[in-house]
């Protein structure tokens, strides 16, 4: 038996006895960061199937699982660590305190994204010794290390490889498939020319006619979405909103005379002349708590001279919440929604009320040792109003939470506080991703951002209206129309999961008659 038929066969050695040459790791490295140029901000979609080709073509020929391993997951470190880069800026807010942790944390970061791309790499070769079917195999175990990121450990589901899309036609299907079906459409496109490969002569001509097939996909991706976006959608409601963003920059925004300019921004903008009948402020867009602001809400309602949604912190008990309240003409308190997916180690800390005792807390609270999660999805209904589903933050980068409410929302309003994020890649790949949730639902999504960027969007993920990062302003507009019920929203993943769990299962139906049929040879 071969030394390669051995390491596929019996239990795995050390990963680092079947390690590459630090050369052909240093090009996976770059390969993944190339492919994440297709992301926002950059938008260089045509660079990620063509990047992410070579790629799998590596995982799929490498001699040994191990060394699969480590194509994957240097691969996945420069593309997470390209697209996770904004991940240091919190840790910037504050940089004499906390400036130390930024370089590990992107590295952790990017690590443990690359996990997702290396762990599917390793599976592909332990399952399948054909290098052309386990090309299949791995590019079905990147689709569902896409869909498990949204899950596992809370999940993350950013950057994965169909929100390069976004900017595009294309982007379009993620009404029939959802974001995970954007990106096995990149994956597949990638996956083209290495199982299509011939071993011809000439280099070129070798990955040719699956070129050929990927581009042919690529156009009829293309078209399909051109199509759905000259269709008429519907006229718009008679609702109007305002939109405020106080441009309240992140390492000032609890210092007690800037966040008395900010609260006068906030007032003045909502008191400008125009029409509304409904006022929308951002994420903690106060630096109090709701359960102090009795005094003040009457003049907030007054400025507002509409119902005001109002992102803003408050305490039940010993439990703080990071909330949207509804505040009535005249002051009072309507409905109000808690954050219920929280941000692991930012706004809580797992085992936070016996670690808050020695003194650990959340990153981003400033109450307490860290919020309390809310019950989770609702809907909230202000007279005058179409019912609405609010989303704060990083929620509305989870698919799952817009769908399996007992009713539908007619728009979503995604209160936000992207300061964050810092200025350069992060606030406009969360814009993206609220894009697609509209474009998933059907549904308009409206957004206000403490810095930017606020944004109407309409059911098509189109942007009507926006306000851009670093300046203080409003936007007045009307609230788009809904369009009937998605596919995906009724349906959600389960084709395209389902799908790549059948290719995985007959690889290894296939592998292990294969197996078979040489022990009896």
């Amino acid at each position: 038996m071969s030394a390669r038929r051995r390491s596929l066969t019996f239990p795995p050695r050390l990963l680092r006895s079947h390690r590459p040459a630090l050369r052909h790791l240093l090009s996976d490295l770059a390969l993944g960061a190339i492919a994440a140029l297709g992301l926002a901000p950059f938008g260089i979609w045509a660079l990620t199937p063509i990047a992410l080709s070579v790629l799998i073509w590596r995982m799929a020929r490498a001699p040994f699982a191990g060394t699969a391993f480590w194509h994957g997951l240097a691969g996945g470190m420069g593309w997470f660590a390209l697209a996770m880069l904004w991940i240091v800026e919190p840790f910037l807010v504050e940089p004499e305190i906390y400036g130390w942790m930024a370089p590990f944390a992107l590295i952790l970061m990017a690590l443990g994204g690359a996990m997702f791309w290396a762990v599917p790499s390793w599976i592909a070769a332990r399952l399948v010794l054909d290098w052309r079917a386990r090309s299949l195999a791995l590019t079905a175990g990147l689709i569902l290390s896409d869909w498990l990121r949204g899950w596992i450990f809370t999940g993350l589901p950013w950057a994965l490889t169909g929100h390069v899309w976004t900017d595009t036609p294309v982007a379009q299907l993620a009404a029939y498939s959802g974001a995970i079906g954007l990106s096995a459409l990149t994956l597949i496109m990638a996956l083209l020319p290495v199982l299509i490969w011939r071993p011809v002569a000439q280099p070129v001509l070798r990955f040719l006619p699956g070129a050929v097939l990927s581009i042919l996909l690529l156009a009829g991706s293309w078209a399909t979405g051109l199509a759905r976006l000259a269709a008429p959608l519907p006229p718009d409601t008679a609702t109007r909103l305002r939109i405020v963003q106080p441009n309240a920059a992140q390492h000032l925004k609890w210092d007690i005379a800037w966040s008395e300019e900010f609260f006068r921004r906030l007032m003045q903008l909502s008191s400008e002349p125009g029409a509304r009948d409904l006022v929308i402020w951002p994420e903690t867009a106060v630096n109090f708590l709701l359960n102090d602001a009795g005094e003040v809400l009457p003049a907030m309602s007054q400025a507002a001279d509409a119902p005001l949604a109002l992102g803003i912190q408050r305490r039940e008990g010993s439990r703080y919440y990071n909330s949207l309240a509804m505040i009535q003409p005249g002051g009072a308190v309507g409905q109000v929604y808690d954050k219920f997916h929280l941000v692991p180690f930012g706004e809580y800390v797992p085992w936070g009320d016996a670690l808050s005792q020695i003194g650990i807390g959340a990153f981003a609270a400033q109450q307490g040792h860290g919020y309390s999660a809310g019950p989770g999805p609702m809907i909230l209904d202000q007279p005058g109003i179409p019912a609405f589903q609010p989303l704060i933050c990083y929620e509305a980068v989870f698919p799952q939470h817009l769908r399996g409410l007992e009713r539908r929302p007619e728009w979503l309003l995604q209160a936000t506080n992207d300061a964050w994020f810092g200025k350069i890649s992060g606030p406009y790949q969360h814009l993206a991703q609220a894009r697609l949730r509209a474009i998933e639902t059907g549904l308009p999504l409206i957004r206000a951002a403490n810095t930017g960027v606020s944004a109407v969007i309409d059911a098509h993920g189109q942007i009507r209206a926006s306000l851009p990062l670093g300046v203080q302003g409003k936007i007045d507009a009307a609230l788009p129309g809904a369009l009937p019920e998605t596919p995906w929203l009724r349906i959600g993943p389960a084709p395209v999961v389902g799908a790549a769990l059948m290719v995985l299962f007959l690889a290894g139906i296939w592998s292990r008659r294969h197996r078979r049929h040489d022990r009896l040879t």
